[in-house]
This record gives C-alpha cells, structure tokens and sequence, in this order.
C-alpha cells in the first residue's frame, strides 16, 4: 500500500477533508455559542393575534421560560413547544425563530364548555379534558356538569349537543349530562328537571325517546303547575314522572 501513490494521495486527500469539515463546524460551534446571538426576545400571542384571556406574562414566566435553554440557533423548538403547553390554559403551542435574537410563540387556547368529573378537571369545546384554575373557567360563562367513564368525553359532548338543541323544542336547555359506568344517559335541565334516557347508544332511539316528552310537556308542566320533579323514558310506551312530594306516575304514550 504503502507503494502506490494513487492510494496514498487518495487517503491524504480525505483525511484533509475531514480535517478541514471538522474546522469549519468547530468554527460555527464556536460562533453561535457567541452572546450576539442569545434569545433577547420571546414574543407571545394568540392565534391569528386574538387576545389571551387566561394567559400572561406571570404565567409565562414561571411555567414555560425556565424550560428553554440555548440560544437563537441552538434552542430546540420542539422541546420548546412542549414547555409551552404544560402552561395551563394552554392546547396547542407553534414556534419559530425570527432574525436575529427572537421567538415567535404562538398559543391556542382551551376554550372551556364544563366541568368533568370530581377530579376538578374541565372539559373543552374540542371534547378535551384540560387541568386550569376553575374560578377563571367561571368567568367565561357558566359552566355545565359533564361526568363519564374514561374517554368518553367527545362522545359526551356530541350527545350533549343534540340534547340541547332537541330541548330547544320547549325552550329549556342541559345544565347537567351524565353518562353512567353502565353506559346510561341521564340530563338535568336548566330549570331542574331530572331526565333518565337509558342505556341507549344509538342517537335516533334517544331522540324517540325525548319527543315522547317533548310531545306532552307543555300541557303537563302546566297541569302539574311546574312541579315536575324528574321523568323517566325508559319505558317502551310511556314514561314515568315524579312530581314534588309525590313518587312515579305512569303516562301512556
């Protein structure tokens, strides 16, 4: 080997490359770790520039900066987001870098529709179960009571939105939905009313059950001078109802 100069000027000439790659990424190393390029600026805001409601500087500072190390070149953005979205109030966090010293954070946040569960967890518009202070959730507008199994929260939040709008019918709405470990629905109305729907997955089956209901209601709530206390619709041609201080009373359908 040793002999043939072909081979030797070929292995000189690669060994100098290496040489010559390893001082060029040793300089850039060197440069970018200089002060000139440390993050001077992290700018926060919301998406497509819409005011955050729940989320400020205060939180920013004690949650998400103290995770990000590096500089303009050198922070990882990936871990960067990450820190961002174990803010509370914080779903969805995007960030870039912006020439020369900046961040570009952009945050979603959790739009809050109720409560879920005892564990003082809240449920989203997005059927999201999120962790944040719940008097701030409060301030939004009030909040309904959602209970479930385990990953049954958009399951939930899709039934809920039809109850809401069949109950429009007879202009009441769910203040309460719950839907039990043997899979049965049952929804308190804003004005007290405890409805028991049943084991029952299928939305038309549910839906039947509501206009039987729906279709007697009013004469009812008026008859009974609004003291309708909870209605079961559980039975295949009727329902039962309980009045204040009375037990169930069969209607026929």
């Amino acid at each position: 080997m040793w002999n043939d100069a072909r081979l030797l000027n070929a292995i000189a000439t690669i060994l100098f490359g290496m040489c010559f790659l390893f001082l060029i990424s040793s300089g850039l190393w060197i440069l970018m770790q200089r002060p000139m390029f440390a993050l001077n600026v992290i700018q926060v805001k919301g998406v497509d520039d819409t005011e955050l409601n729940h989320i400020n500087a205060e939180i920013i500072r004690s949650n998400a900066l103290p995770r990000i190390s590096g500089n303009f070149f050198t922070t990882n953005l990936d871990a960067a987001r990450k820190a961002f979205e174990l803010v509370p109030w914080v779903r969805k966090a995007t960030i870039r870098r912006e020439w020369p010293d900046k961040l570009i954070v952009v945050l979603e946040e959790h739009s809050p529709l109720g409560t879920w569960g005892e564990n003082g967890q809240l449920l989203s518009m997005q059927g999201e179960i999120f962790i944040a202070n719940l008097a701030e959730a409060e301030e939004d507008h009030k909040l309904i009571e959602f209970n479930g199994p385990p990953g049954s929260e958009k399951q939930v939040l899709v039934y809920y939105l039809e109850f809401k709008e069949w109950f429009k019918a007879i202009e009441l709405e769910p203040e309460e939905v719950s839907y039990s470990k043997r899979y049965a629905w049952l929804i308190k109305l804003n004005n007290g009313l405890i409805v028991q729907l049943g084991r029952e997955d299928s939305s038309v089956v549910l839906k039947e059950r509501v206009n039987r209901l729906l279709a007697v209601y009013p004469e009812l709530n008026s008859r009974l001078q609004g003291k309708i206390e909870s209605v079961d619709l559980r039975y295949p041609n009727g329902f039962a109802l309980k009045t204040v201080g009375q037990e169930l009373n069969m209607v026929r359908k």
